[in-house]
């Protein structure tokens, strides 16, 4: 009955779409799917509104409510368009950066977009062609425009694609300006969307902007000469069908490293990802071609970036000589190892400088950042935070870098979100200042798990579909905050954190506050021996999601292979503890 009652909720909305106000092919296809006696993919087209959320859209292209179209996304900047035309009322010439990715339709909804700007009197500066993401926030700051867009679902599927939202500083929108969009997004309806453009408010923009994006990039190098010294550097790089060949390898190029070699069959721009079954640097298979790439010539580093370069992968040669890849976690402690220890030795420190993470990245990077004197801010999952902490000491304090454990970096603050551009820039400077040591990237690596200790971070999925899939990990959320565990294999929780409340409370019952902008569904058990596990429901997926950490000691580098199974053993035993 409930199922009935459903399909006939989908079917009156599906009918609404075969109106005047929706274009013939947009009709066909909904026609299509009510005809269709298998109403699986009608459901799940109309079953609810693709949501405009706090990051923006993504979705699964197609006809429908619930899908990325014209229509949604038109939705969505005449939304933003209305929200600007509100906040800067009285303004003269607001303007907007429209950029996207390499994905279907990406170009189509960018050039929508502009014309809906224009439309609602704004100035559009369209990019002539896809550009990385990061490189959108950088123009809304360097055209001093007001917000932006780009389109693109970063490393999702390629029947995905989404709407990223900015704000006049370059960083993805926050309170109150989130909420107020979306409020406004809400509000339009498909005859209120103006398509019709004026062109004379759309600026194409290109070759300029990247000139001076990567002349700032290139500003970030820390140690000019020892790339100088080893300019042949070997390097694969891969940017996996995506905007990433737009720029990396000139900014490769710019830094002064000669010898880089672009996986050619991912050098072809491709929204269809064909070479892949995932366009995500996170996951090994997605590093195959580059890794064959690189052992045919004997490479340094291989490096790939998503489809829209803001998340950066890499492999190494571990000290067998094998290729390995490097973790998120251990890629962000990398960074921030090399740029504060070569910032110290090159007399670039002022006294004045600060690191981000997120709460869920690895603690290794306080343990560098205390014995360096460096602050260190903790914020939520989301660049968005890093750019908050970045906005707030603009002016008094130096930002020198910030990541978090899902490959995304940032290491200057011309941009306002994570950077594969200057992320590979900066990570082949690092390989080369192994290199004229005498190290690779794998012996760096092993050099801070010496002096600094070793961690080990696992993340743990639990799936759970559906609606009854939601009420589930609802329920498990609410368990650990009324039970929360005692112990974590074998050892005392000493500390709870639950940032819904801002509460810390210790095994003595005293409590604290959390020091942070907002609450948010995350806990974390901290334990007498080190361990840190944090837990949180995922935003986008049907899943609840168990950050793991768990420390350990590493005499020498030859410790490495027993530190790990040590803590292989630990993780399963908090797997048990936590009841997962």
């Amino acid at each position: 009955m409930e199922n009935e009652e459903l399909i006939k909720q989908c079917t009156e909305k599906a009918q609404s779409w075969l109106t005047p106000a929706y274009d013939a092919e947009t009709q066909a296809e909904v026609k299509r799917m009510l005809e269709n006696p298998d109403k699986t993919e009608l459901i799940d087209a109309f079953y609810k509104d693709l949501e405009f959320g706090t990051g923006g859209l993504r979705g699964i292209m197609g006809a429908g409510s619930n899908r990325m179209n014209i229509y949604t996304v038109g939705a969505a900047t005449q939304g933003l368009a209305n929200y600007l035309n509100k906040c800067f009322a009285g303004k003269e010439g607001i303007s907007v950066v429209v950029g996207h990715d390499c994905r279907n339709n990406s170009r189509k909804f960018a050039e929508i977009s502009a014309d809906i700007f224009s439309a609602n009197g704004i100035k559009v500066y369209l990019f002539d062609d896809m550009r990385p993401t990061p490189e959108m926030s950088f123009a809304i700051r360097h055209l001093g425009c007001q917000s932006g867009i780009n389109i693109t679902a970063s490393h999702n599927p390629k029947e995905y694609n989404g709407y990223k939202a900015y704000w006049d500083d370059g960083a993805q929108v926050l309170a109150p300006h989130d909420t107020g969009i979306i409020e406004e997004v809400n509000k339009v309806k498909v005859d209120g969307i103006r398509f019709e453009g004026n062109k004379s408010l759309i600026q194409i923009v290109g070759k300029d902007i990247d000139d001076e994006y990567l002349k700032e990039v290139h500003s970030i190098s820390i140690d000019p000469e020892v790339i100088r010294r080893q300019k042949d550097l070997s390097i694969v790089y891969t940017p996996l069908h995506g905007t990433g060949m737009m720029l990396i390898p000139q900014s490769l190029k710019l830094w002064g490293f000669e010898n880089v070699h672009c996986v050619p069959e991912q050098m072809v721009k491709s929204g269809d990802f064909p070479t892949v079954v995932s366009p995500n640097p996170e996951n090994a298979e997605a590093l195959t071609l580059a890794i064959k790439l690189a052992k045919e010539i004997d490479a340094d580093i291989v490096m790939a970036s998503d489809p829209d370069a803001d998340r950066v992968g890499m492999a190494c040669k571990d000290s067998k000589g094998e290729w390995v890849l490097i973790n998120g976690n251990q890629t962000c402690l990398i960074f921030l190892y090399y740029i504060i220890k070569n910032r110290i030795a090159t007399g670039k420190m002022k006294g004045n400088e600060f690191i981000v993470k997120t709460i869920v990245t690895t603690e290794l990077i306080k343990a560098v950042a205390d014995k360096n004197h460096i602050k260190m801010i903790d914020c939520y999952t989301g660049f968005k935070w890093i750019a908050r902490e970045i906005r707030l000491r603009e002016g008094k304090e130096q930002y020198i870098g910030g990541g978090e454990e899902s490959y995304g970096f940032l290491a200057e603050d011309f941009v306002r979100d994570k950077d594969a551009v200057s992320a590979c820039s900066l990570l082949a400077e690092i390989c080369a200042w192994a290199k004229d040591q005498g190290k690779t990237l794998y012996d760096v690596l092993m050099e801070i798990y010496v002096e600094y200790g070793f961690s080990k971070e696992v993340t743990v999925n639990v799936v759970k579909p559906g609606k009854t899939g939601a009420d589930e990990i609802k329920a498990m959320m609410d368990n650990f905050r009324s039970c929360p565990p005692k112990e974590l294999g074998g050892s005392e929780v000493v500390l709870v954190k639950d940032y819904k409340t801002l509460k810390a409370t210790d095994s003595q019952g005293n409590v604290s506050a959390l020091d942070m902008p907002e609450t948010s569904n995350v806990l974390q058990f901290f334990t007498a021996d080190g361990t840190k596990v944090s837990v949180r429901p995922s935003g986008t997926e049907p899943k609840i999601k168990f950050y793991m950490e768990i420390k350990g000691e590493m005499q020498c580098p030859k410790c490495y292979a027993g530190a790990t199974a040590d803590a292989m053993e630990k993780i399963e035993a908090v797997k048990k503890s936590l009841g997962i």
